[in-house]
């Protein structure tokens, strides 16, 4: 595991001592007695660096910790938890386990906010216990998915294309708990979460982010009040023993270490909700423009994209063997109608097959079989049309200061021998 993450957050991951660290690739360390204080080995890379995850995770950093899932393993249907990328915006909570095997009973979750008569308190037992419970599998992207293709550069982690997932989601509709709460409906207009996770700076007073959506997104069927993945507790980075999860939105709506819900009666101004953070410019400009904050608008529903995931770029193939190619589509709260391919960077189109969403919100399977006319080198872009005609650009869509929602056309190289 890297040396990096247990520095920032000891108690979520196990300890380390000299031994144990100098034998962790289950070899014996030549000269170990010799390396300096201070000094770690660069074979730490080569391990696992993030509890329950697969180790073919990029880390873009540890403070918080980000990890992106490269396109090639997310082939699956399904996302594995192991494979589920991982934002985070502050340090993960103390005193939970790395590997969780069952749920706390006893977490809380507390209902407040101006259009709540009064605060309410549910114990996960209870949530589970008194309402219905639903699984669905939903999409969820980061917004800055891609954002290291923006030029000039983006503020913020580089994320490449691996911050999406589609795993199964299990709880209760949120709408079914703010019932219960007896939310007035008349007052609401947005709802903010809170989570248990810190501020970077350790300091209990400052809130590392919370976000939300309005109120008409919080009464969806599919808005749930998640304590599952694919049918397990929640991976520990991926907000054990509760969350929210909304399809359709930047993934950064569905808060994570759940422990609190404001019914609002304005659009939440919770931390990351105003300035610049998951917001765009109300207007187009020009690469490289300064932005006011007054002049940028919440990112709402995000746009129609796709995913290559399969073969991994840089496939070589013989001449005259079709090259199989698969992957995912996906499309805020519509439908993905339509799959294309090309090989010619764009100049002519083909059609890809396309399965249905296994319901609202989850992404859609693509397949194709694709031929070369000779040997050379050849791109393969994919690119996704929803219900509404709208299509990915092959470029970089409307450049904004926080690259977000880049939904270009996704590519790999083949090389046909």
């Amino acid at each position: 595991m890297d040396y990096l993450v247990h520095a920032q957050n000891p108690s979520i991951l196990p300890s380390l001592n000299r031994r144990k660290f100098l034998t962790l690739a289950g070899l014996p360390v030549v000269y170990a007695a010799r390396l300096p204080a201070g000094i770690t080995l660069l074979g730490l890379d080569d391990a696992d660096p993030l509890p329950g995850k697969h180790p073919g995770l990029t880390v873009l950093n540890d403070r918080p910790v980000n990890a992106e899932t490269p396109p090639h393993l997310l082939n699956d249907s399904v996302t594995p938890a192991a494979l589920m990328f991982v934002r985070n915006n502050g340090l993960v909570p103390r005193g939970l386990p790395e590997t969780p095997t069952t749920w706390p009973d006893d977490w809380t979750l507390r209902i407040t906010g101006e259009a709540v008569p009064e605060p309410v308190t549910f114990t996960l037992a209870e949530l589970r216990r008194r309402f219905p419970t639903h699984t669905y599998q939903i999409t969820l992207e980061c917004g800055g998915n891609g954002r290291k293709e923006f030029s000039p550069p983006a503020k913020g982690n580089q994320w490449g294309n691996g911050a999406v997932g589609c795993p199964r989601w299990t709880g209760v509709r949120l709408r079914d708990v703010l019932e219960a709460a007896k939310y007035d409906p008349r007052k609401a207009v947005y709802i903010g979460y809170y989570g248990k996770d810190t501020h970077l700076s350790g300091d209990p007073d400052k809130v590392p982010i919370s976000r939300g959506v309005p109120i008409s997104k919080a009464l969806e069927d599919e808005s749930l009040i998640a304590w599952a993945l694919n049918d397990e507790p929640l991976p520990l980075l991926n907000g054990y023993p509760l969350r929210l999860v909304f399809g359709g939105y930047p993934a950064s709506c569905s808060g994570k270490w759940l422990s609190e819900i404001a019914v609002r009666d304005r659009v939440h101004d919770g931390e990351k909700m105003e300035g610049q953070s998951y917001r765009v410019p109300c207007e187009p400009v020009a690469p490289g423009t300064a932005v006011d904050d007054e002049d940028m608008c919440i990112i709402l529903e995000m746009p129609v994209k796709s995913l290559i995931t399969s073969p991994r770029t840089g496939a070589v193939i013989e001449q005259g063997v079709p090259l199989s190619v698969g992957g995912h589509a996906w499309c805020g709260s519509s439908e993905v109608a339509r799959m294309d391919y090309s090989i010619d960077f764009g100049s002519t189109w083909s059609r890809c097959r396309l399965q249905s969403p296994a319901n609202r919100f989850a992404w859609q399977r693509f397949t194709a079989e694709v031929t070369f006319p000779q040997a050379g080198y050849y791109e393969v872009w994919a690119r996704a049309t929803d219900a509404d005609g709208r299509a990915q650009p092959m470029v970089l869509p409307g450049w904004n200061p926080r690259g977000y929602l880049n939904n270009a056309c996704h590519r790999i190289a083949v090389k046909v021998v």
